[in-house]
């Protein structure tokens, strides 16, 4: 199974403070990481260490076993969905939200059709009718689950998830896990939600900035 991710004594510095020390890890192409630990702890940095805004300090990050710089940032980019507690839609519709990456000239050949919206829409228990509704009108679990239907809806194969079940109920939680349950699926997430990391292979355990701790969970 090749590595999509690899973290190489990767350590980040702000102003003379260290916020993430040689953190070495792995992960697979389909594998779903969990990265947990206390708030300051250096798990929202890995991710932002990935997608290029913050600056190693020493030691090197890898994409697809090519070294982290411009172009492969740009790759990483292109291949993946970031989804925070608090996406922002940028539309003033649901709709208009969904379609709106299909505006630009890398995805406007690719735009998804009302059955394909749909059958992402039910995956995620979302009803039908809230294509209608106002961006500015619908709940924070809401939001969370039509930022990943947008990433879905663009066949982005990595996911960076920060605390991305944390505004929602044991429903919509399941619909999130049976989604990313396909195996073609790489996570690399930030959770405090027990069930969700239970739910991954990788847990990763942090304490100011050191990795202390990985388990690897066998599921069925």
């Amino acid at each position: 199974m090749p590595a999509i991710i690899r973290f190489d004594q990767a350590t980040v510095a702000v102003r003379d403070k260290t916020i993430l020390s040689n953190f070495s890890f792995t992960l697979h192409t389909g594998e779903k990481a969990v990265l947990c630990g206390k708030s300051g702890s250096g798990k929202s940095t890995v991710l932002k260490t990935l997608l290029g805004l913050q600056t190693l300090t020493s030691g090197k990050v890898y994409f697809q076993e090519k070294p982290l710089d411009y172009s492969t940032i740009q790759a990483i980019r292109s291949h993946t969905a970031y989804i925070g507690q608090e996406p922002v839609l940028g539309a003033d519709t649901v709709r208009d939200a969904l379609l709106l990456p299909f505006q630009y000239k890398a995805h406007r050949d690719h735009k998804p059709t009302d059955t394909q919206i749909m059958s992402i829409l039910e995956q995620l228990h979302l009803p039908a009718d809230i294509l209608n509704q106002e961006s500015s009108r619908i709940s924070g679990g809401e939001k969370q689950r039509l930022a990943l239907a947008r990433g879905l809806l663009l066949g982005k194969n990595l996911y960076l998830l920060d605390e991305v079940t944390s505004a929602l109920d044991p429903e919509s939680k399941q619909a999130v896990f049976e989604v990313f349950a396909n195996p073609e699926l790489t996570v690399l997430s930030v959770a405090h939600d027990p069930d969700w990391i239970t739910r991954c292979d990788i847990a990763l355990e942090l304490e100011e900035g050191h990795l202390t701790q990985e388990t690897r969970h066998e599921h069925a």
